[in-house]
């Protein structure tokens, strides 16, 4: 792998290319997540293999090259959505109103985008909190303090006593 990452952040488009398609199964939940929509979300992916194409040689360090590619594709679906906003006229729903799939769902929907990427990037893809600080360029205390508060607000939001969580 790490072989792969060196050829990759050199700038090598076939090392590029395999390490997106030995990353697809973090990736693409990644952009799915922040989209809501399977079309999106590849789209998402597409612009972002073009920007790693055209930008890995930019990577200082190859061992960065993964969370690169993360940021990449959360600058993407960011951008995404902002293009989105500015298009589409949104129309406030109630939450009695939207269609509540499960409870997990509904609880995470109940959380802003930014809280929903902590949640996810913590308890889905199981990143350490110094990683998800790097990835955020936060400090890791804050990414501590904000999982606690967020949790916090799931365990009201769901009527559980503090422990449940």
């Amino acid at each position: 792998m790490e072989n792969l990452l060196e050829k990759a952040t050199a700038g090598d488009q076939l090392a590029i290319l395999e390490l997106i398609e030995k990353d697809e199964e973090v990736l693409y939940p990644i952009a799915y997540t922040y989209l809501k929509n399977e079309q999106d979300a590849l789209d998402a992916m597409q612009e972002m293999t073009y920007k790693a194409l055209k930008k890995m040689h930019t990577v200082k360090q190859p061992e960065f090259a993964r969370t690169w590619l993360v940021r990449v594709l959360i600058n993407c679906c960011k951008d995404m959505l902002n293009k989105r906003i500015q298009t589409v006229e949104i129309e406030e729903t109630s939450i009695s109103e939207a269609p509540i799939y499960s409870d997990i769902s509904r609880l995470l929907n109940l959380l802003t985008l930014t809280e929903q990427q902590l949640v996810y990037a913590k308890y889905f893809q199981q990143l350490k909190n110094n990683e998800i600080a790097e990835l955020q360029n936060i400090p890791e205390g804050t990414v501590k303090s904000r999982l606690h508060a967020i949790l916090k607000k799931l365990r009201k939001a769901a009527g559980h006593k503090e422990d449940w969580l």
